[in-house]
């Protein structure tokens, strides 16, 4: 447990506790390292299942296409832009998005991603910190993350500052790897991830241990109810969460009314 505002608390760096002030650069260094293979390893760690996750995202949003102002997101630690670029596409454009990330190398990935697709009017990156958000009050209709809060050092005031940055009405929503609830599954699971994926890895981004890190974080991360009292506890109402794939993965929703 972590004690913020403490230096010298602790939080957990995969299955590892460091100082509570260290977690972030460890976390940065991760996806510098990754950055230029991060969607092709989720494609072969998930067996692209991840994009599915996504698209559930996007489709219980449900973007408006029409307006008298556009539709404004933010997708926090979103860095390569994929989240946000299904968000403007299932808008018919209607949507505008920032995308805001710590970590330059995966910004730049994103924002060439977003040239070469002729969305660079349509979505914007801005590097910055998920816990000291670089906006002002009650800017933002909708606020989205894809497995990235459970790499951020203090959880709860990522979850304040999601709350602080949306409209009244705006929508929170969190795509995030969880606790897998089918028997069975949970065993399969742990096998693969903890034998199969660093391997993989290191194949494909000459880089076990940053997906060991990763593997390692998952288990870490609270549970789906603990991880909804937590947006309870920030503020949002009608909290709500939906499993994927048996609990490897779910979205948590909630509404800052």
């Amino acid at each position: 447990m972590t004690t913020e505002g403490n230096r010298s608390a602790t939080t957990s760096f995969g299955f590892r506790d460091v100082a509570l002030e260290d977690k972030q650069t460890l976390v940065d260094e991760v996806f510098h390292r990754v950055a230029s293979r991060y969607d092709l390893m989720n494609d072969l760690m998930s067996g692209g299942l991840h994009r599915l996750w996504k698209d559930a995202l996007v489709s219980w949003m449900a973007p408006p296409r029409s307006g008298r102002r556009a539709f404004e997101v933010l997708d926090v630690a979103g860095g390569t832009g994929d989240v946000a670029t299904r968000i403007v596409d299932a808008s018919q454009g209607h949507a505008r998005a920032i995308v805001c990330d710590i970590n330059g190398s995966m910004l730049g990935v994103g924002k060439d991603r977003a040239a070469a697709r002729g969305l660079s009017d349509k979505i914007r990156f801005v590097q910055g910190n998920a816990e000291d958000l670089p906006f002002e009050n009650g800017r933002f209709d909708a606020y989205t993350i894809a497995f990235g809060i459970r790499n951020v050092p203090r959880i709860q005031r990522a979850l304040e500052e999601a709350y602080r940055v949306l409209r009244p009405g705006g929508r929170f929503m969190c795509l995030e790897f969880s606790a897998v609830d089918v028997p069975v599954l949970d065993r399969i699971y742990d096998l693969y991830s903890f034998n199969v994926i660093p391997p993989l890895g290191q194949l494909v981004a000459n880089d076990a241990d940053s997906y060991r890190y990763l593997v390692e974080s998952i288990r870490k991360f609270p549970h789906q109810e603990r991880f909804a009292e937590m947006i309870r506890k920030a503020g949002f109402s009608r909290v709500e969460y939906r499993n994927f794939t048996g609990g490897i993965a779910a979205i948590h929703s909630g509404y800052r009314i």
